[in-house]
């Protein structure tokens, strides 16, 4: 599982326990979040997320 972080604020997205509130599971890979979910913290789009290394 990888890890997306916002270029914009710095929120990290974590594959491997996906984003709940917004109704994507856990274990949810990056490329099958939906193309038009937003960074919920500053409104970004996920153009603007980038894979890191933890």
């Amino acid at each position: 599982m990888k890890k997306w972080q916002c270029i914009v604020c710095g929120l990290i997205y974590d594959e491997a326990l996906g984003w709940p509130d917004d109704g994507i599971a856990p274990g949810t890979a990056w490329q099958d979040v939906p193309e038009d979910w937003l960074c919920p913290d500053c409104g970004v789009g996920k153009a603007d997320f980038e894979m890191i290394a933890i």
